[in-house]
């Protein structure tokens, strides 16, 4: 998919779900469509302010976790970097390997949730995510036995 492709398709999903879409709302979208790995609220905060000057914090934020709540940015929380968030695959679903050394992310399509036969209390899943973290084949090369 293209980054041209995945911004649309995140500014359709706010769309879809009664968002007005301003130009700093497509800057969110072009920000992360242009971003393989993770962003930290900073990091998107920082981006904006170059060209959204009086742009708050508070205002990133909060656009950030609404934004993961209706499904368009994933966020993961890392033990060294915090709460951090990623453009999600609107079309396929998958899970990731995230090395928690480098935070590169390996998505596989195998899902456990497929094995589950039934739940207590007739539950009904609407969503879940499933993260596995470890350290990826570069970072054991490079030495990166533990993160004691």
């Amino acid at each position: 998919m293209t980054e041209k492709q995945q911004e649309q398709d995140m500014v359709d999903a706010m769309a879809q779900s009664g968002w007005r879409i301003t130009d700093q709302r497509r800057s969110l979208a072009r920000i992360f469509s242009g971003t393989e790995g993770y962003l930290s609220p900073k990091d998107v905060y920082d981006q904006m302010r170059l060209t959204y000057p009086g742009v708050s914090f508070d205002t990133v934020y909060r656009n950030l976790r609404m934004l993961s709540e209706m499904g368009v940015l994933e966020q993961v929380y890392f033990q060294e970097g915090g709460l951090k968030f990623k453009a999600n695959c609107l079309h396929h679903h998958h899970h990731h390997l995230i090395c928690v050394n480098c935070e590169k992310t390996l998505t596989f399509d195998y899902c456990p949730m497929n094995q589950m036969l039934s739940l207590p209390g007739n539950f009904k899943i609407i969503n879940h995510r499933f993260e596995i973290y470890g350290l990826c084949e570069e970072c054991r090369q490079d030495g990166v036995s533990s993160l004691d």
